[in-house]
């Protein structure tokens, strides 16, 4: 018996069983294209990489339990908040009318449509957790606290210290953390806050993170609720190395957060139910205190949460985006740490500059991974023939997920413009209606990019083939990354 045969045969055979199970398993045709293709060019690495990454046989059946509690809550929650956001959408402001199909679509997802809210632009660590520090401080009956990153290091003690301290005072502490990129904290900060009377769970818990699959489907979601009525949500996690000036070595680290008083916090507040009903194993019951009454004025911000994940039937995050570009009539302003924006995006973009919306993008100069640097850039020469400008920070590293559109609207969140932010992680994203907010970020935006130098179109067009070439290959596997 020849055996090299045999084992060729059998191999030939699970490649076309592995290309099958891709094509009926995926339904994103340049995702699929880019498993096949690592699948059939690197035997044997290229199947370990789909089942370590790409493959979805646990989502089928670990989601649809988290989707039937979501149901079951979403029935309680939407009862209280759908007449007013309704009333909202018909009689608010300015900067809802010049949105409404956006307000409406995400009405259609179940996101209220909030007024009466405070809204304060965080920028950079620095600015954030002095407030997330006097927030927690003042908290009387709970916190619900939710991050992607919580590390063991200064920032994170203080804000340990004072949810041992509020516990101890009687308040409520709930903490979900992703136990993927919390990782650090699972032998160390977790069980002292267990320990200390605090119910702290991981979102998806990783068994063997070298060899699983559940480095898809993290939570990035970094949000804080306290008392139903003040909510934390942005691009910031709980770390020192996004504080600036703690450490003269340390790479300049540009992000942007926000804090909500109000209403607003109402859909904040719900998806951390969700969540912690997913990964406690609990049924954590609605109260009166867990949401901020809609009469309550706080302020005159207009505010909308869009979210979405493994689990949505739609991808909300991306389709809101979208119809953000494609609804504005003079300008468009985007940050994005990570830009592989897939055709859609791509395509609303290159279509709003081409009927005359300056749009303009912020990307970091290098970013933390050459393959998505050299992916990120392989979009550039398209988007400059149709006339986006595009400028690449240099002061340190931009880590902000933000968009305005013509000075109304203000996005702020944890989604990157990339294939893992639009489905495969859960993301959250607050859309603040309110032209003072708008233009403050607006004002952000201006100043950060006089820290960046803008891509020549024509010396862009002027590199050579052998520049261009590794950027192209890193554009084909753009959906593993």
């Amino acid at each position: 018996m020849n055996w090299f045969l045999l084992a060729a045969i059998i191999y030939v055979c699970l490649v076309i069983f592995v290309c099958l199970r891709i094509l009926y398993d995926i339904n994103s045709t340049s995702k699929t294209f880019a498993y096949i293709l690592v699948t059939i060019f690197f035997p044997g690495i290229g199947m370990l990489i789909y089942f370590a990454v790409g493959a979805n046989y646990r989502k089928d059946k670990l989601y649809s339990k988290k989707i039937v509690r979501d149901n079951k809550l979403l029935a309680e929650v939407r009862n209280k908040i759908y007449h007013e956001s309704e009333k909202t959408l018909d009689t608010g402001e300015r900067e809802v009318r010049s949105h409404k199909k956006l307000a409406r679509m995400l009405l259609n997802d179940d996101s209220p449509l909030t007024g009466n809210n405070e809204v304060k632009l965080l920028l950079n660590g620095e600015n954030k957790f002095p407030e997330v520090l006097q927030a927690l401080k003042n908290a009387q009956h709970h916190i619900h606290i939710q991050y992607y990153i919580f590390e063991n290091d200064n920032i994170g003690n203080q804000i340990k210290d004072v949810l041992i301290e509020r516990a101890a005072a009687g308040v409520k502490v709930r903490f979900i953390y992703d136990d993927f990129g919390s990782r650090s904290i699972r032998k160390t900060l977790a069980p002292e806050l267990i320990n200390s009377g605090i119910e702290a769970y991981p979102f998806y818990k990783i068994l063997f993170i070298a060899f699983s699959n559940r480095t898809n489907y993290r939570n990035h979601r970094k949000i804080i609720v306290i008392d139903g009525c003040t909510g934390f949500v942005g691009g910031i996690n709980v770390s020192d190395r996004y504080i600036n000036g703690i450490n003269n070595e340390q790479v300049y680290w540009r992000d942007t957060h926000v804090m909500i008083n109000g209403p607003g916090v109402y859909y904040l507040q719900y998806l951390f139910i969700c969540d912690w009903n997913f990964c406690s194993g609990k049924h954590l019951k609605l109260q009166d205190d867990f949401f901020c009454s809609t009469k309550s004025k706080k302020g005159n911000a207009i505010v909308q949460i869009a979210a979405s994940g493994p689990d949505s039937d739609v991808p909300t995050i991306m389709f809101s985006l979208m119809e953000a570009i494609g609804m504005a009539q003079d300008e468009i302003l985007i940050t994005s740490p990570y830009f592989i924006p897939g055709e859609s995006i791509l395509d609303a973009l290159n279509v709003a500059a081409l009927s005359g919306v300056k749009v303009k993008l912020l990307v970091p100069d290098k970013s933390d991974s050459w393959m998505v640097n050299a992916a990120a850039r392989s979009y550039y020469g398209e988007m400059l023939d149709t006339g986006v400008e595009i400028y690449l920070y240099k002061k340190g590293f931009v880590h902000a997920k933000t968009v305005v559109a013509d000075g109304q609207l203000a996005i702020i969140g944890t989604a990157n413009m990339d294939h893992r932010s639009f489905e495969l992680n859960f993301e959250v994203n607050s859309m603040i209606y309110d032209s003072k907010i708008a233009q403050q970020l607006r004002d952000a935006f201006f100043n950060d990019i006089k820290d960046a130098v803008k891509i020549n179109p024509n010396t862009w067009k002027k590199r050579t083939l052998f520049k261009q070439l590794p950027e192209k290959l890193c554009r084909l596997l753009s959906p593993l990354l």
